[in-house]
């Protein structure tokens, strides 16, 4: 298991957040900048969209930001320069190293697999495992190092979330193909 590459893991959303400005006017910016929109009866921040690299930046008035709809973490750093660089234009006070970190990736992979989600529930600890099939195809796993939740569907496929870099979601994959090693069925 150590050292697989998964080569069918997909970055579907990688969501960060932190701090950018001591301050934000959200007035202001929404008007001097273009794709920028405030609605304060729908929502408390502006959301300032992207389109290349293509991602959603919600920015509030206490300097706060967050970071959603990148799909690979070397879009991180280019939309977070280009939404700096037009706060710093429309006049706001950026901080000199702003704080920002990523706080999730979701991921997608798909096993190769059939799973049976009731060998699953039967084998493994239930404590980790939520599974209501009336109300929900897949099984939800939460694997507590790292702290990654995976949502399992009998097809083979997955989704991983929680995970704050790469190697986390990876070291999940590990941990999961290791505990359904004895649940999986034939080849799809």
């Amino acid at each position: 298991m150590d050292g697989k590459t998964y080569s069918s893991l997909k970055i579907e959303n990688i969501v960060a957040s932190g701090v950018i400005a001591e301050e934000i006017d959200l007035a202001e910016i929404s008007e001097k900048i273009d794709g920028c929109e405030l609605n304060t009866k729908r929502f408390p921040g502006a959301v300032y969209r992207i389109d290349s690299p293509k991602m959603a930046s919600l920015i509030f008035s206490s300097g706060k930001v967050v970071l959603t709809g990148i799909r690979n973490e070397e879009s991180l750093g280019e939309g977070l320069a280009k939404v700096l660089a037009s706060l710093k234009e429309a006049g706001v006070n950026v901080l000199d190293v702003p704080r920002v970190a990523v706080t999730n990736i979701v991921c997608s992979y798909d096993i190769g697999r059939f799973i049976n989600l009731n060998r699953v529930v039967a084998t493994l600890s239930l404590e980790a495992i939520e599974y209501e099939p009336e109300q929900f195809p897949g099984l939800v796993y939460r694997i507590k190092d790292p702290k990654i939740v995976a949502l399992l569907f009998s097809s083979g496929k997955i989704i991983l979330t929680g995970g704050k870099n790469l190697d986390d979601v990876r070291k999940g994959l590990d941990f999961l193909e290791e505990s359904l090693k004895d649940v999986l069925t034939e080849q799809k």
